[in-house]
């Protein structure tokens, strides 16, 4: 059964995709259309906003990371026939080269919704749409948005250029609402659990584009999408399950960072996962055989997370008692001895690695890696190739000196450090081309216990 779809991209990053996105998604709401979320790429950030405005859990889909068949996989599940599935691209519609927004609308045979920032242009607007059109044959453009449109002026002069030059359709023009904005930090936009769009901000956005977007047009181009056997795709088994077990994962404000098909995949291995929040809780929840903290923005919460002395003496205690503990980038800072922020102020934290994490204003690193296990570990025996992503503004002081690691970067850095059997590092896996990751993971836990 084909489902409704389709994929909003921009021509660069900075262009209002986001904006549109969320926008798009919030009107099919008001019309009672119920949408399912995506996005192409690593990010975490975005997910969290399609979640505040569908109420719906968004999922990454990324076929370098993840690989084409669990990409498939992934979007059959988690789009029903009733949805309309609205997939947000990454950067521009052919950055990224496997991890494109363009491959991944090849790969799921996805519409193509362009958005172009039309600011200080009008009719050389046409030679961008008619470029990305015409680029790859195999990705034909199924319609244009104008953004940031200045005047009815320079809505014609647009509009007439494109419709000379372009065979895509112009889906509507949006006029610049730089009230409507969502703020961003060092990592990003701001999280969707904080409400960046206060007040009647969302309900603005969503008028606006009700109000200068052809929304039924729109619905028609998702109807359209052809030659995808979701269902068989669904169907796909991955990890074989086993005796429950209890896993604790840490979720609040400090902790949000997680990919949903990786803990899709511990469910489907057999864990029960218990959430509880290293900001809040006095105590772990009972009966946990192991421990996932995922990352997140611990340096913005160091005060409060050093202040409930209890819960990090407990989780120190659980990972000394030998249960496996597996933590990354943000969970992995929490787990140092400190975290020092931007101003020098520190913060003592759990205190299981015997090194500081520091922030620094430039942005440390970024990229996707292919760390390879070169010990047994947690998640993998050595030899295995993982994969993943890394974004982070911190460095540890000594770089992990007289800790075991676990994996091998491709440029030859240790990553993935090993205390008893404790994993943590600055890397963000997806199990997506590796899912006995989870299912080692969880047999880990089934052991302790």
């Amino acid at each position: 059964m084909n489902r409704p779809a389709l994929l909003i991209a921009g021509t660069h990053s900075g262009c209002g995709k986001t904006t549109v996105t969320l926008g798009v998604m919030a009107a099919l709401a008001r019309r009672g259309t119920t949408v399912a979320p995506f996005k192409c790429g690593p990010d975490f950030i975005d997910p969290s906003l399609h979640r505040m405005v569908t109420g719906r859990v968004s999922r990454n889909l990324d076929v370098r990371m993840c690989g084409a068949e669990f990409v498939r996989r992934s979007f059959a599940r988690n789009s029903p026939a009733h949805c309309c599935s609205v997939v947000e691209g990454v950067m521009g519609l052919f950055d990224g080269g496997e991890g494109s927004a363009a491959v991944l609308a090849k790969t799921l045979n996805l519409p193509v919704l362009l958005v172009i920032d039309v600011r200080s242009a009008a009719e050389s607007v046409a030679a961008v749409a008619h470029g990305f059109a015409t680029l790859d044959p195999e990705l034909p453009l199924a319609g244009v948005i104008c953004n940031r449109v200045g005047s009815d002026k320079h809505q014609a002069m647009v509009g007439e250029a494109i419709r000379a030059h372009c065979s895509a359709p112009v889906i509507g023009f949006l006029p610049r609402r730089e009230a409507i904005s969502i703020p961003s930090r060092h990592l990003g936009l701001h999280m969707g659990e904080e409400h960046p769009l206060q007040g009647e901000g969302l309900e603005q956005l969503a008028q606006l584009i009700e109000t200068h977007l052809d929304l039924d047009l729109l619905l028609r181009i998702a109807g359209e999408r052809r030659g995808v056997d979701d269902a068989a795709a669904a169907s796909l088994p991955l990890v074989a399950g086993g005796t429950p077990v209890r896993l604790g994962v840490a979720r609040d404000a400090a902790f949000c960072f997680y990919y949903e098909d990786n803990l899709d995949l511990l469910r489907e291995a057999g864990a029960e996962l218990f959430f509880f929040s290293p900001l809040a809780d006095g105590a772990l929840p009972p009966d946990l055989a192991g421990l996932y903290l995922g990352g997140g923005y611990p340096e913005l919460h160091a005060q409060q997370l050093s202040e409930n002395v209890a819960l990090r003496e407990q989780i120190r205690a659980f990972a000394a008692s030998g249960r496996p503990v597996y933590a990354e980038c943000g969970g992995f800072m929490y787990l140092c001895q400190s975290i020092r922020d931007q101003e020098d102020r520190i913060a003592p934290m759990v205190g299981l690695y015997p090194f500081r994490a520091r922030m620094q204003t430039r942005l440390r690193s970024l990229g996707y890696r292919r760390p390879t296990t070169e010990r047994d570990c947690l998640l993998a025996p050595a030899g295995v190739t993982l994969h993943g992503h890394e974004f982070h503004y911190s460095t540890i002081d000594d770089d992990g000196a007289g800790v075991d690691a676990a994996y091998r970067l491709e440029d030859g850095r240790p990553e993935g450090y090993l205390l008893d059997n404790t994993l943590a590092g600055y890397i963000h896996l997806h199990w997506g081309r590796t899912p006995e990751a989870a299912a080692r993971f969880v047999q880990a836990c089934r052991q302790s216990r």
